[in-house]
């Protein structure tokens, strides 16, 4: 059984960077079974796509991001890592890591992933 945990800071200051991190267990990253993703909802809106790494490293990210986010995979310690550029009010949100096994850009939807962590909140505030 494939199980996924967020972790990170809770409050982050405007203009900082946010780190979070998915630590994954029950598989191995690098084995190549699974893409594994960044997803986030903010208060009161829908769930947002954010990026993905694949097994070899290889990703993609959402347009509306894509200049101030990175995904770095661990591969000792199994875990892949969120790093959001400058944040803003706007990024406050519940932030998900996810796993699953076919590459869809874009996949924002629970039961669209295999594996779906529990979530870790962020807010952004002065």
């Amino acid at each position: 059984q494939v199980q996924l945990q967020e972790s990170g800071p809770g409050l982050v200051k405007p203009w900082q960077t946010l780190s979070l991190t998915c630590t994954v267990s029950g598989a191995s990253m690098s084995a190549g079974l699974y893409y594994w993703g960044w997803i986030r909802q903010p208060p009161g809106k829908d769930l947002e796509w954010m990026g993905v790494v694949s097994y070899s490293g290889s990703t993609y990210y959402s347009p509306s991001v894509k200049s101030r986010m990175s995904i770095i995979r661990d591969i000792p310690k199994n875990q892949f890592i969120l790093e959001l550029l400058s944040v803003a009010p706007k990024d406050r949100a519940e932030y998900y890591c996810g796993a699953r096994k076919r590459l869809i850009l874009g996949a924002s939807e629970k039961t669209m992933y295999d594996y779906w962590g529990e979530g870790t909140r962020v807010i952004v505030t002065s």
